[in-house]
C-alpha cells in the first residue's frame, strides 16, 4: 500500500507551491500525494498595499489567528502518513495564514504524525520556525525534518528585489536587478528531498530524516544570521503590542504606529544596517562557541523555549 502524504501550504505569491511541486516530483509515482491550500476567509492581496503589509506586523508577530476557509472533507477524514507543510515568514514569523491554520480546529489533522516543514523566504527564518515548532508540539505533532530554501543573492540586491516583487508584482529581472524570490536553480534542484524522504517515510527511519535531509543540504545558516535575527524579533515583539493598544488590523487610530514603526524599520533596513552588520560580525568573533551551538540547534528539529 502506498504511504499517504498531505502537503499542506499558503502561499501568496505561487512561489512556495513550485518549491513543494519540486520537492515531491520525484514521489508522486510511489506515493499517495494530496495538496490542501491554506486559505484566509479575507485574503492578503498581492502585490501588498504599503499599508496593508506594515499594518500586518502587529498581528504576525504576536500570532493572533483570524478565520481561514474549512479545508476539504477529504483530507481532514484521511489518515496520512506524513504532512507536509509549506510556508514563508512575515515579520520574521509565521505568515498570518499558517499561524492561524496551527490554532485553528483543523490543525487536529496533525495530531500524532510526523512533519516535515518546508520554508521559502528572502533569508531570515529562525523565529519563524522556533513558534511553528511550538505550536506543531501544541498540536501533538512531530517535527521530523526541515528544509529552507532562500533567496541567495546578496542581502541589499534580495531586499531591492523582495520590494519590488511584493509591491508592484515583478518578480522577473528588471534592468539593474535580477529576478525576485528564490532562484528556479534551488527551486528546481529542491527535487533531491523527495527521495529522501521517501526512503525514511518507507523504511521507518523518521527519527533521522533530518540528519539525512542535512546530508542533502537543506538548509545553510551562518551565524550572523542568528544574531541579526534575534536584534530584529526583540524590536518587532516591542512595537507589535504597542500598536495593538490602538486597535485590531485596519483600524484607523492605530495607524499613525503602523507609520512610525514603517518609518522605524525602513531607517533601520537602509541607514542603519551597514553599522548592525558590523557589530554582529564583532559579536560572532566574541561568542564563536556561543553560535556555533546556536547554528546547529536551528539547523535541527528539537524546541527549546527561550531561544529566540
Amino acid at each position: 500500500m502506498k504511504k499517504k502524504i498531505l502537503v499542506l501550504y499558503y502561499t501568496q505569491s505561487g512561489q512556495l507551491r513550485n518549491i513543494l511541486d519540486s520537492v515531491v516530483s520525484d514521489i508522486k509515482d510511489e506515493t499517495d500525494i494530496d495538496f490542501a491550500e491554506i486559505k484566509p476567509e479575507q485574503p492578503f492581496s498581492f502585490p501588498w498595499k504599503a499599508s496593508s503589509f506594515f499594518d500586518a506586523m502587529p498581528e504576525s508577530v504576536l500570532m493572533v489567528p483570524s478565520p481561514i476557509q474549512p479545508l476539504p472533507e477529504e483530507v481532514i477524514s484521511k489518515d496520512y502518513d506524513l504532512v507536509i507543510l509549506g510556508y514563508q515568514p512575515w515579520f520574521l514569523s509565521p505568515s498570518q495564514p499558517t499561524s492561524s491554520f496551527l490554532q485553528s480546529e483543523y490543525a487536529t489533522l496533525l495530531n500524532g504524525k510526523p512533519v516535515v516543514t518546508v520554508v521559502g523566504c528572502r533569508n531570515m527564518w529562525l523565529n519563524g520556525q522556533e513558534r511553528v515548532k511550538e505550536l506543531l508540539q501544541k498540536n501533538n505533532a512531530k517535527l521530523v525534518g526541515n528544509i529552507v530554501l532562500v533567496d541567495t543573492h546578496p542581502n541589499l540586491i534580495s531586499l531591492l528585489t523582495v520590494i519590488r516583487w511584493a509591491f508592484k508584482g515583478q518578480k522577473e529581472p528588471s534592468r539593474f536587478l535580477p529576478a525576485a524570490g528564490v532562484q528556479d536553480e534551488d527551486i528546481n534542484n529542491a527535487s533531491r528531498f523527495g527521495k529522501t524522504i521517501f526512503n525514511s517515510l518507507a523504511n521507518n527511519t523518521l527519527p533521522r530524516l533530518q540528519e539525512a535531509l542535512l546530508q542533502d543540504r537543506a538548509i545553510s545558516l551562518k551565524p550572523g544570521l542568528v544574531v541579526l535575527e534575534k536584534r530584529g524579533i526583540t524590536n518587532f515583539r516591542k512595537f507589535a503590542p504597542y500598536i495593538r493598544k490602538k486597535g485590531g488590523p485596519g483600524d484607523p487610530n492605530r495607524k499613525g504606529r503602523v507609520d512610525l514603526f514603517k518609518s522605524l524599520l525602513l531607517t533601520g533596513i537602509f541607514i542603519l544596517s551597514p553599522i548592525s552588520t558590523l557589530t554582529a560580525k564583532l559579536q560572532q568573533q566574541l561568542q564563536r562557541k556561543q553560535l556555533k551551538k546556536a547554528v546547529d540547534y536551528f539547523r535541527g528539529v528539537t524546541f527549546e523555549e527561550g531561544r529566540l
